[in-house]
């Protein structure tokens, strides 16, 4: 029976004969996690096509309430579908003012809306929304973070800092804000 130290390099000597069944283990637990991984991408993926083809169903027949827009909205800036998702944004605020609902819930559609304009690179459009919603929700924090990130994105540093400075006010557990804080300041103190 012949030994060989372990692939690892621990310094354990493993029969040779092991080896083989010992890298089919290690391949197995490979492919099971990759499968595992695979499945659950597909069963998300299946239930948000199953949700996005009742909702368009549903709006095509008839009108929705703010929520149902603002849920195809979502689905449609999953799918990156942004024009769309602007669009449904824009109902889901028209409804939402007719429905009467609750500022916070209204702050919640201006955010999407706002990051839906950011990822096109419409920055003074999102800028406009991230405000909107604020000023519905003074203490949202993913706003205040997305309204800090636009001001980095043109380059407003100053801007940028009180907006992630905001955030820490209103959530002073925020790691995103605490960590942009940290790098801007010192952005500053180089400038």
């Amino acid at each position: 029976m012949a030994f060989v130290t372990s692939p690892l390099h621990l310094g354990v000597l493993l029969p040779t004969e092991s080896l083989p069944t010992i890298y089919v283990g290690i391949l197995l637990v490979l492919l099971s996690g990759v499968a595992i991984f695979i499945f659950q991408q597909i069963f998300r993926t299946r239930r948000q096509e199953t949700r996005f083809g009742k909702l368009q169903k549903k709006l095509q027949q008839e009108k929705g309430t703010a929520q149902e827009y603002y849920e195809m909205g979502s689905l449609y800036l999953d799918k990156k579908l942004y024009v769309q998702a602007v669009q449904i944004f824009q109902r889901a605020l028209k409804f939402s003012e007719k429905e009467g609902v609750e500022p916070e819930n209204t702050a919640l559609i201006y955010n999407a809306l706002g990051f839906t304009y950011f990822k096109q690179e419409q920055y003074d459009i999102a800028i406009r929304n991230y405000k909107e919603a604020i000023k519905r929700y003074p203490g949202y924090a993913i706003a205040l973070n997305n309204l800090g990130n636009v001001y980095e994105k043109k380059q407003l540093t100053s801007q940028a800092l009180e907006a992630y400075e905001t955030t820490l006010e209103n959530d002073p557990k925020n790691t995103v804000a605490k960590r942009r804080v940290e790098a801007l300041r010192k952005r500053l103190v180089t400038s």
